[in-house]
């Protein structure tokens, strides 16, 4: 692995990100608080970046802005986010 993949791997797989989330949520695809996920700021924002970044994963991530702690996903601003359930057909 070079530098530059080794800074773009995520700290946490996707599968581990939607069994935390699918804990977290009220239910598969409702939108939950960023500092839900218990991760300092920075390593949210950049592992919510890379994933937002993959088309393929991206598609299944929904990010909004609400009343709430603000995070920066990619450059924009989100305090939440909810994850459709069908992200489990690329698990």
């Amino acid at each position: 692995m070079n530098a530059q993949s080794a800074r773009r791997a995520p700290m946490m797989s996707l599968q581990e990100l939607y069994r935390v989330y699918t804990t977290i949520a009220a239910k598969p695809g409702e939108p939950v608080p960023l500092p839900a996920f218990k991760l300092p700021v920075e390593e949210a924002e950049k592992l919510f970046s890379i994933f937002d970044e993959d088309y393929h994963i991206s598609r299944f991530f929904h990010f909004s802005e609400t009343n709430g702690d603000k995070y920066s996903i990619n450059g924009e601003i989100a305090t939440h986010v909810a994850i459709d359930p069908e992200i489990a057909s690329i698990l």
